[in-house]
């Protein structure tokens, strides 16, 4: 379909970035939301029809305003891309309740505020599309992860139920569940207790390049696929995780270890 107006959260860096400038090279007027307000100046700079929103998306009343305004000023919203999350790392039992409470906010409750906000406008109209960023690590736990990959597999339950309760009101709706992909994002996980796991990915060149996963996400979008496992590894590790989970966790763990 054609984008005329796009609503990007995390645009202020990573795959939202590469996904609003890319809508806005297309034509469209992008809508950029996001606490990082000097990331945004960033990501706009140089890409005309790039407007961008200070927006908490924890916070369900400040996304709703923001939406509003968005739609006031734009027009109906045509496509929005929920890229918004943190993924700080560490074992679960030298976090303070406090520590999860809030990456649940940012990174569940986010999507959740998102896509209640965004979707009525489209089912009204029976049209529109929403991309919705899950993660594999929702579907396979890893150690020092363990608050990032809860609130990723409910990000990823949310969207699939979501997806089938509105699989014919004319809104296409698309699940992305991308592996370890090369955006600042990791740099949190580095910055903290820099799990082995990741250590290995980056030593092994494992990272998946933020435009493999935007090209893949916009093919997706022009056909059927409602959940997309980007790259070979995605989809390895969720069958592995499906078939032997004991095999898994005995890799992972060796992982570790080394």
């Amino acid at each position: 379909m054609a984008v005329k107006v796009a609503a990007v959260t995390g645009g202020a860096s990573g795959l939202g970035r590469l996904t609003a400038r890319r809508l806005a090279d297309g034509g469209a007027q992008v809508a950029l939301l996001d606490v990082n307000e000097a990331g945004m100046a960033e990501t706009a700079e140089g890409h005309d029809g790039v407007t961008c929103h200070r927006c908490d998306v924890s916070d369900a009343s400040d996304v709703q305003s923001t939406f509003t305004a968005i739609r006031d000023t734009l027009g109906p919203i045509d496509r929005v891309i929920h890229a918004a999350a943190i993924m700080p790392t560490r074992p679960l039992i030298e976090l303070a309740p406090a520590d999860v409470h809030r990456l649940s906010r940012i990174v569940y409750e986010g999507t959740v505020n998102v896509a209640l906000t965004a979707l009525p406008p489209m089912l009204a109209r029976r049209g529109g599309q929403l991309v919705i960023y899950g993660s594999i690590a929702g579907y396979v736990p890893t150690p020092h992860m363990g608050a990032y990959c809860a609130a990723k597999a409910a990000v990823n339950s949310f969207t699939e139920v979501l997806i089938r309760e509105n699989a014919d009101s004319g809104v296409r709706i698309l699940l992305v569940c991308p592996p370890m992909v090369d955006t600042p994002l990791l740099k949190q996980a580095q910055e903290t207790s820099n799990p082995r796991s990741l250590q290995l990915g980056i030593e092994q060149n494992r990272l998946m390049k933020p435009e493999a996963v935007v090209d893949a996400v916009d093919k997706a979008l022009g056909g059927k696929k409602t959940i997309l496992l980007p790259g070979g590894e995605a989809r390895f590790v969720v069958a592995l995780r499906r078939f032997s989970p004991n095999l898994l966790w005995r890799l992972i763990l060796k992982a570790e270890s080394g």
